[in-house]
């Protein structure tokens, strides 16, 4: 049989057909999640970020170059959020951004958004393992050092509090956020005690860059190229919406959590941003794997502070690789149970957590992090992942306030497509600006993306799945469509 897609065309065949039971079998704990959960969710997803990466951005902008790039990234993402907030109101599914893009710009658009997003949460936790191995290491946690069996303790045991259950493990997110968060905000009000204002603009300048002067000693091109670092305040609180099958009255707590967890991160990056320039210098943190920890002691013997911020930075990996993973699986489960990707995949145990959802992306994290070991090259393709599925996100809001504008929305977005707009055009901007900074990562996403595609050109959208709740939507709108033509 054949549906109608949403863009008009005729969608290919599909074996629809599924046993009676297969929703049963795939079936996630609802109401295990309420807002609070769903914030810390948010914040989780990204806090490791304050800690380490974003410091590099000082190195292809300056402080002046950075302090853009954020402006303009933090502007994508809260437009962003905004746009999500509706959607997710709209659409409360697991599925999340893939749902989303379904809805509006059909099967190729649905699978193209969940297959960024996939890149995105499968790469960012196999990075941050190498990074909390590195962190083990410095700390001399047990006389462990940085390899493979750190990394397979950390998805071993965090796969198994998810495994244990969804409120279970956003508890447990939420309890290791604040201890990150807290600290944060400990470590602003020790660097701010030691700010100094010509410490922001000490890199040397490039007299022959475009534009440069002490504050964008990089030049205007360095603005551009820090954007991907500007992202590191903000990457993955986009994945608050695939726990909506999850939540307690999402439609409600959804734009609620989103909301509230953007403003959080907003006051952290300002606060890190700059107390850690301002306490010991762009220069001094630019190329830190720590810098926070190098912002309180520089080259000196370590203080009580710096060690505490140390330990909670460990924390702050612990959050956002715990999130991430749980991110991943709602996605793969959602891209699943419709048939995108092999339908086994989407099985949840009695527990109602999709088990092998969590085990084979964890598989694969934990085989490129150990045969590789080079995290920031994967968190440069999980970039490239994101700024995609951001693009065609922020599209799908278009096309859907544009060709569906009295669908029922109890949330609606503040600014309208003027806002989803802004989010287009710069996820397009940072997109290119990822080919800047690593260009072998954003070919190897390409080749990566190119693969998935081929197996959804010639098999799995043939094969999906009717009843899925994020098709059923999609059929919804096309009979409807169909209705008002005739």
């Amino acid at each position: 049989m054949t549906l109608e897609d949403t863009t008009g065309d005729k969608a290919a065949p599909r074996d629809g057909a599924a046993p009676d039971d297969y929703l049963e079998r795939r079936a996630l704990r609802r109401g295990s999640a309420g807002w609070l959960l769903l914030t810390g969710l948010g914040v989780a997803y990204v806090v490791s970020g304050d800690f380490s990466g974003w410091n590099i951005g000082l190195s292809k902008g300056g402080f002046g170059g950075l302090a853009i790039a954020t402006v303009l990234m933090g502007a994508m993402y809260a437009c962003l959020v905004f746009a999500l907030a509706e959607l997710s109101a709209i659409l409360p599914t697991a599925g999340g951004g893939y749902g989303f893009a379904r809805r509006a710009l059909g099967t190729w658009g649905g699978f193209l958004t969940g297959t960024a997003i996939l890149i995105e949460y499968i790469l960012a936790p196999a990075a941050i393992s190498i990074f909390i191995g590195d962190y083990v290491e410095s700390l001399g946690l047990f006389g462990l050092e940085s390899g493979w069996p750190v990394y397979l303790a950390c998805f071993v045991i965090f796969i198994g509090i998810h495994l244990w259950g969804v409120g279970e493990a956003l508890r447990f997110s939420l309890i290791v956020t604040a201890i990150a968060v807290a600290a944060l905000v400990i470590f602003a009000l020790g660097a701010l005690s030691d700010f100094h204002v010509d410490g922001l603009n000490d890199i040397p300048v490039d007299t022959d860059a475009l534009g440069s002067t002490s504050w964008l000693p990089y030049g205007l091109l360095g603005i551009w190229a820090a954007f991907p670092f500007g992202m590191w305040f903000f990457l993955g609180v986009e994945g608050v919406p695939l726990a909506a099958e999850e939540a307690k009255d999402p439609v409600r707590s959804m734009p609620k959590a989103l909301a509230i967890s953007m403003g959080i991160l907003v006051l952290l990056a300002v606060m890190t941003f700059i107390a850690s320039t301002g306490a010991r210098g762009s220069a001094a943190i630019q190329e830190a794997g720590n810098p926070l920890v190098v912002a309180l002691q520089g080259d000196g013997d370590p203080t009580a502070l710096s060690r505490f911020v140390n330990y909670a930075g460990l924390a702050g990996l612990v959050a956002s690789f715990f999130s991430l993973i749980y991110a991943g699986s709602r996605q793969l489960f959602a891209l699943s149970r419709a048939g995108y990707l092999p339908r086994f995949l989407s099985l949840t145990s009695r527990r109602k957590s999709p088990y092998l959802g969590l085990l084979i992306p964890g598989a694969i994290g934990f085989a490129l992090a150990a045969g590789t070991g080079n995290g920031a090259r994967m968190l440069n393709i999980a970039v490239f992942g994101a700024t995609i599925s951001y693009a065609l996100m922020a599209l799908s809001h278009i096309v859907l306030r544009r060709r569906e504008p009295h669908l029922p929305r109890p949330y609606r977005t503040p600014g309208g497509v003027l806002t989803s707009s802004v989010a287009f055009v710069l996820a397009l901007s940072a997109l290119v600006a990822t080919f800047l900074v690593d260009k072998d990562a954003a070919f190897i996403a390409v080749g990566v993306y190119a693969i998935a595609l081929a197996y959804f050109a010639f098999y799995s959208r043939k094969h999906l799945v009717a009843k899925a709740p994020e098709e059923e939507f999609a059929a919804l709108a096309a009979a409807e469509a169909e209705l008002e033509r005739d």
